[in-house]
């Protein structure tokens, strides 16, 4: 078999390939790119040794894939005869593993009365796959099962791959209980704004699709309406969606870093933010027959 050989490169040129990589994602970037980076290349070529073997474009996943199709089948059979539901939420982990350790030990110490976790995405700072590893290692510590959405951190570099076969498709739903959990990719400045960013007809597909297994709904994302992430040219658009099809409960997001609950658009249906891990809190939601709370939970 032929193989490929790769140069040896230094890590200050690791560092440079991940840059191109952050500066090609930010449109607004693209206009500085090329001068600093054929800059910083220039050098690059000239420094020195101490070098290391690296695939800068391997998506090679490590541990287990496909992660979130594996627990909410999980999920869904654990639930399926319940009549209330217990989640934690956590958010924005990035590169805070102490914190997030803090977390999955104290969720775990109330896992028997707790159905799942959900994390709202930003598991990585800057989309390598070593964050994916690092991250990995604290989620698997979880005594339940979990799902985890992508962020628009996740995207940098090669983080979208990655997450795709680390965890699956960036748009997903399951139902536990009566109760349809729909979860959206919002990360449309990832995209340009040239992609159906979120999809308006996924929406609509899930108000349909097994419909006679739910009553209910609840809809969570990472950036919600009128953040830096969202495509705010459809903030009503997207907002008459969910409530024309999906009629949810309410709306969960991460994102921002800080606790949020605000009934953005003044129709009835509230948003709560979650606040990243680095502050020590996090939210467990009991969903009810009839109604449902929350609880912050500090750790």
């Amino acid at each position: 078999m032929n193989h490929i050989s790769f140069p040896i490169i230094s890590p200050f040129q690791v560092f440079l390939l991940h840059l191109h990589f952050v500066l090609n994602k930010n449109a607004n970037m693209k206009r500085i790119k090329v001068r600093l980076f054929v800059a910083l290349m220039s050098v690059a070529m000239m420094s020195g040794c101490g070098a290391f073997d690296i695939h800068p474009y391997d998506v090679k996943v490590k541990g287990e894939t496909d992660i979130n199709a594996k627990n909410i089948a999980r999920i869904e059979e654990a639930t399926q005869d319940k009549d209330t539901l217990r989640f934690a939420c956590i958010s924005d982990s990035h590169q805070w593993y102490a914190d997030a350790r803090a977390a999955v030990g104290d969720i775990n110490r109330r896992k028997d009365s707790l159905d799942f976790v959900v994390h709202c995405g930003d598991l990585t700072d800057t989309g390598t796959n070593k964050e994916f590893e690092w991250c990995d290692r604290v989620l698997s510590n979880l005594q339940l099962p979990y799902v985890a959405m992508i962020g628009n951190h996740d995207f940098l570099g090669t983080g979208e791959e990655y997450y795709a076969k680390k965890y699956g498709s960036k748009n997903f739903s399951m139902i536990a209980g009566r109760v349809k959990f729909v979860f959206l990719n919002t990360n449309a400045t990832e995209y340009d704004y040239v992609a159906s960013v979120p999809d308006l007809n996924y929406i609509r597909q899930q108000a349909e699709e097994d419909s006679l297994r739910f009553d209910r709904t609840l809809v969570l994302m990472h950036a919600r309406p009128y953040s830096d992430q969202f495509n705010n040219n459809i903030a009503e658009p997207f907002e008459h969606y969910l409530q024309y099809f999906l009629k949810p409960m309410f709306c969960i997001n991460g994102h921002d870093h800080a606790v949020q609950k605000e009934e953005l658009f003044n129709d009835g249906l509230m948003y709560y933010g979650m606040p990243s891990i680095v502050k020590r809190k996090y939210f467990i939601f009991t969903i009810t027959p009839n109604s449902y709370r929350y609880e912050e939970i500090d750790f």
